[in-house]
Order: C-alpha cells, then structure tokens, then sequence
C-alpha cells in the first residue's frame, strides 16, 4: 500500500471539512479577535488557506528556511477578502491532491528540515511533516476557527458528528 494514499484520502476529507466553516466566516467580521494576543478571523482564515499548500513545498524539497541568511525571509501574507482566502483554499488543496497522489512511500521517507537563519529546528521524514505540519496543525486551527465562529454566535456545521446547531 502506498503510504500517500492513507494521507489523501485524510487531507480530502479535512479539506472538505474546513472549507464549510471557512465558507461560514463573515468578511465585515474579518478584523475580530476573541482576544489582543489572537489571530484576527480573517488572519486564521487566511493562516487556514495557505497550510494544504506546504504539502506540495514539502514534497517538492528538502528544507524550509524562514530567515534565510543573506534575506528574502518568509512574509506571511495579508488578508484580502474571503473570496480569496476561498480561492487559495482550493488552490492549495488541488495541489496538495495531485503532489500526493504522485508521492511513493521512499518520497515519505526522505528527510525534511525547517530552518531559521540557517540553524536547523527540526529534521523528519516528509510523512511525519505531513502528519503533524499539515494535517494536525490544519485540524488544531480549524478548532480554534470553530470557536471564533461560536463566539460569534455563527452556528456550527457537523465537523466530526453532530454540533449543538445540527440535529442528531
């Protein structure tokens, strides 16, 4: 069995998941934060949006350097609109679909480091990247955009079974 197929079918379903509550966050409300050391809504949405699209960059290399020496360090982006946000969300969804869908399980196994002005943070297989630095860290920051959208009094979606606004 190809490993790759375990994380596909995984990334489709969370995918399809954290669309439904993206698809629920109010534009005029984009600037909220339930607290001064939060992400803003629109901040988590985008943040949300961008994470599919590192399995394509972590399959494609060996490394990420966020502050590489000599500069052109990483810049998160800006939010824009959440049509956008949408947008990129399906973009990056595709592309981590068809990177998936081409990767063998020696693909998985070669080593990838996040690194930060040229010191290593971190070195693991690709797979665990894509376990925990795409889909557990795509999961976590759904929940918290769950909660935004409580505090906003925004009824929930099922996201796992039922929520305390659908039946069942």
């Amino acid at each position: 069995m190809q490993l790759a197929q375990g994380l596909l079918s995984e990334l489709e379903s969370e995918a399809a998941t954290t669309r439904k509550l993206l698809e629920l966050c109010p534009e005029d409300q984009a600037g909220w934060k339930p607290h001064a050391k939060s992400f803003s809504l629109g901040d988590l949405a985008l943040h949300l949006s961008n994470i599919p699209g590192w399995t394509t960059s972590t399959l494609a290399g060996t490394e990420l350097d966020l502050a590489p020496p000599g500069g052109g360090g990483f810049k998160p982006p800006e939010f824009e609109s959440m049509t956008a946000v949408l947008d990129g969300f399906d973009a990056n969804v595709r592309g981590a679909i068809d990177a998936l869908g081409k990767a063998s399980n020696e693909d998985l196994g070669v080593g990838w480091s996040l690194k930060n002005a040229g010191e290593t943070l971190f070195t693991m297989p690709r797979m665990a990247v894509l376990r925990v630095w795409v889909l557990n860290h795509l999961i976590h920051h759904r929940g918290q955009l769950s909660v935004y959208l409580r505090l906003l009094d925004i009824p929930l979606p099922s996201i796992y079974g039922p929520t305390a606004d659908t039946e069942g």
